[in-house]
């Protein structure tokens, strides 16, 4: 461990992801770790890391088998790293690429590692199917039973109705709600119409269409199994296509549908994290610094709105920190759950009355030309545990394109909890 002083610069040198594919899509058959291997491989083919060891690998998955227990150190056996590099798993739902890679900037910022990738993988496609709890507990019963007998008894309680898997469902335990559900709650307590959140999901898509007709994700992205872009994209949609859409969660009055909401997702992504004196040496260029972090939780099991509005906690806390206000950046992305999650958040930052509810001055407007500029989860989908290293990519190579700047990021997720990060160039 070092001393205060001694803390030093974690700078962002790397990135990369393979396009996100819609849930049963292009990835429906593929693992997390055939997706996280794909990742790895293509960073490290872009910036020439075969066979060197690294510092530490740290990353996770939302949704594991219980086979997956060491996903990242399975994954990076599987790719031309050195074998010593060792791993970790991480897990912190959505929040969990970011959460990587503040664990190894950490690290590299106390001495003990120069250099880290930070990494992030789900499918929705692939998910471990469960069994039934009579089910599972007739199992684990006749499992510890010594007789074929005793073995026969309990396998004799089974009925047909017990064979039924359950498939992971994306509810909150302490509310049987979805998140889905949870953000109708917010849409109608702040007032978020249907129009505002269709507008907004549309600038998302027409966004990150012209983010990939002008180049930008071309060196960020590693093909995989046919997929060149997000398919979740649609260059084409209109805000006559979104108001066709019927609503997804609460099905009789509710605003929040499949175009205004990201859809489940499968993808994968991956962060090159080092000191400075690592990057020249491997000849890489600094895109960014990682210069401040948050991370927040929020009451909303009584409050349901407040599921997904951590950030607002974490934003005011580390500004404070910081010594900066919120319109101190030159891009924000804000990860799209969905749209009216974002324009609540906005819209508490600007109100003296939401912002004092949850005991911090209004932070203020944002220039909203400067806001996912380039696109966000909307369209480009949410694949739970990659979405952090989408965001931090993207940002960074904002920030590298500019030559100097500053960039706020802030990823909410399930669980009531949510983070934030300033990246510095």
């Amino acid at each position: 461990m070092l001393h205060p002083q001694q803390v030093r610069k974690v700078a962002i040198v790397g990135y990369n992801r393979i396009p996100f594919a819609r849930q049963n899509t292009y990835y429906a058959e593929a693992s997390n770790q055939d997706m996280m291997v794909a990742a790895l491989n293509g960073l490290i083919e872009r910036y020439r890391l075969q066979g060197l060891l690294l510092g530490e690998v740290a990353g996770g998955a939302v949704i594991k088998h219980s086979s997956e227990f060491n996903l990242m150190r399975e994954s990076v056996l599987g790719t031309s790293l050195s074998p010593f590099t060792p791993c970790c798993d991480i897990q912190q739902a959505c929040d969990t690429g970011i959460e990587a890679a503040i664990y190894i900037a950490n690290k590299i910022a106390l001495g003990q590692i120069e250099c880290g990738i930070a990494g992030g993988v789900d499918s929705t496609s692939n998910v471990p199917l469960m069994l039934g709890d009579k089910l599972r507990n007739i199992l684990l019963r006749a499992r510890r039973a010594k007789t074929t007998g005793a073995k026969l008894k309990e396998f004799l309680k089974i009925r047909l109705k017990d064979l039924t898997p359950i498939a992971p469902m994306n509810i909150e335990p302490r509310t049987g709600l979805s998140m889905g559900g949870h953000t109708e709650y917010t849409a109608n307590y702040y007032n978020i119409s249907r129009e505002e959140q269709d507008a907004f999901a549309l600038q998302s898509h027409q966004k990150m269409a012209a983010a990939y007709e002008k180049g930008f994700f071309q060196d960020m992205l590693t093909p995989y199994k046919g997929l060149e872009r997000d398919n979740n994209m649609r260059a084409d949609s209109s805000m006559e296509k979104l108001a066709k859409l019927k609503p997804a969660f609460n099905k009789t009055s509710g605003t929040l549908t499949a175009g205004n909401s990201s859809p489940l997702t499968d993808g994968a992504s991956c962060l090159l994290l080092a000191t400075e004196a690592w990057a020249k040496e491997q000849g890489l260029p600094v895109l960014a610094y990682i210069t401040f972090a948050e991370l927040a939780a929020i009451e909303y099991v009584e409050q349901k709105q407040q599921l997904l509005l951590a950030p607002v906690y974490a934003t005011s806390r580390m500004l404070k920190k910081a010594g900066l206000t919120l319109q101190d950046f030159d891009y924000y992305e804000i990860h799209e759950a969905f749209a009216a999650q974002v324009l609540a958040t906005l819209k508490i930052w600007e109100s003296i009355d939401l912002s004092k509810a949850f005991g911090y001055e209004a932070l203020g407007r944002i220039d909203r030309n400067k806001l996912n500029v380039n696109g966000s989860s909307l369209a480009a989908g949410h694949p739970f545990a990659a979405t952090g290293g989408r965001v931090l990519a993207t940002m960074a190579k904002l920030l590298h394109e500019k030559g100097a700047g500053r960039g706020f990021i802030s990823v909410c997720a399930a669980g009531g909890q949510g983070i934030t990060v300033i990246l510095e160039k």
